[in-house]
């Protein structure tokens, strides 16, 4: 199959996209089909011949990548495309797209978790992997993903969602509930995710996170094991708990080499994996996801899960979570990118 991997983009999740974009890529290559990896944002202004001939263009115009320790400077990233319009598609993007046969959405955060790209696709006819445009929309958006959780009983800490400016911090600093978490609706990778141990880190967490908008979540503090299932196709895989080395599952510690120890399958009860897994494919299937996500859980002292939110487009580089998942079913890298190919492909027909 001609496979375009739609990856990078300008989210603050890129690093992470570009990484799993380069994986997937190799992988589909190494199992025969003609991938190439195309940067959602930067596109391919360097390129100037004929589109159908990228999909023979060696290693798939894959390049190494490696994601840092710090979320990516995206003012950079746009200062550095030679065309300095508006637009979030690069160059040629929507066109090598509608000659593929498939196009492997490897994107994370802003444009591809939000449903924008699969809307454009759809448009154009293309079929692609992973979750429709309306469901991916809804998992992006914490507050339309927490609503849901409390309509279907799926146990999840009580929240509130608040529109604010830098007059206000004062006076939610002083009257919100601790210990609580700081988040904003649509962030991914722990990017604006704040985890306030006094009141004087709340008031700093208040300031920093208008950096991303003026509209959060604050949510009651569950203290527990950090664990997370993945959904492919109709059953639930089995958790993975992450032990962060640092104070949290920060950015960094996700990202970096050494940064985590992770346990798969996690050393939980039949019943509480049983539990985490039937609210994952429960929520999975409410947002109307398809193929593959992660939901996110904490497990209290007590064994009760709190479900945190979903992901409709979990990371897929070869140390991510869900690859580790499919590893203790069974399933190598190469293969869950084949399975993920086959499914969607098997959904769009």
């Amino acid at each position: 199959m001609k496979i375009v991997v739609l990856a990078g983009g300008l989210s603050t999740e890129r690093e992470v996209s570009l990484v799993t974009g380069t994986a997937v890529c190799r992988a589909l290559r190494q199992r025969g089909h003609r991938a190439i990896l195309v940067d959602l944002f930067l596109g391919l202004e360097d390129y100037d011949g004929e589109l159908e001939a990228l999909f023979d263009a060696p290693d798939g115009l894959c390049r190494d990548v490696k994601i840092t320790d710090q979320a990516p400077d995206l003012a950079a990233v746009r200062g550095g495309r030679r065309d300095q319009g508006p637009s979030l598609l690069g160059q040629h993007v929507l066109e090598v797209c509608a000659l593929s046969d498939l196009v492997f959405v490897g994107l994370h955060g802003e444009s591809g978790e939000d449903g924008r790209i699969q809307a454009a696709l759809d448009l154009l006819g293309v079929p692609y992997t992973g979750s429709g445009h309306l469901s991916s929309a809804m998992a992006m958006d914490k507050v339309v993903t927490k609503r849901m959780m409390d309509s279907a009983g799926i146990r999840t800490p009580k929240w509130q969602q608040f529109t604010y400016g830098p007059e206000d911090v004062d006076r939610l600093s002083a009257e919100l509930e601790m210990p609580c978490v700081v988040k904003t609706p649509d962030g991914g990778s722990s990017l604006g995710v704040y985890l306030p141990e006094s009141r004087e880190e709340l008031k700093a967490a208040l300031t920093d996170v208008l950096r991303y908008g003026s509209e959060i979540i604050v949510e009651q503090r569950i203290h527990g094991r950090d664990l997370f299932v993945g959904v492919l196709g109709d059953r639930w895989l089995p958790a993975v708990e992450v032990i962060p080395k640092a104070a949290y599952f920060d950015y960094a510690s996700k990202y970096q080499s050494g940064g985590a120890e992770e346990i798969c399958p996690a050393h939980v009860t039949p019943a509480e994996q049983e539990e985490m897994g039937e609210a994952a494919l429960k929520l999975h299937n409410l947002l109307g996801l398809s193929v593959y996500s992660r939901t996110d859980f904490v497990l209290d002292q007590d064994g009760k899960s709190w479900c945190l939110e979903i992901n409709s487009l979990p990371g897929l580089t070869p140390a991510s979570l869900l690859p580790k998942e499919a590893a203790a079913v069974g399933l190598s890298y190469g293969e869950l990118c084949e399975e993920i190919v086959r499914q969607s492909v098997g959904r769009s027909q």
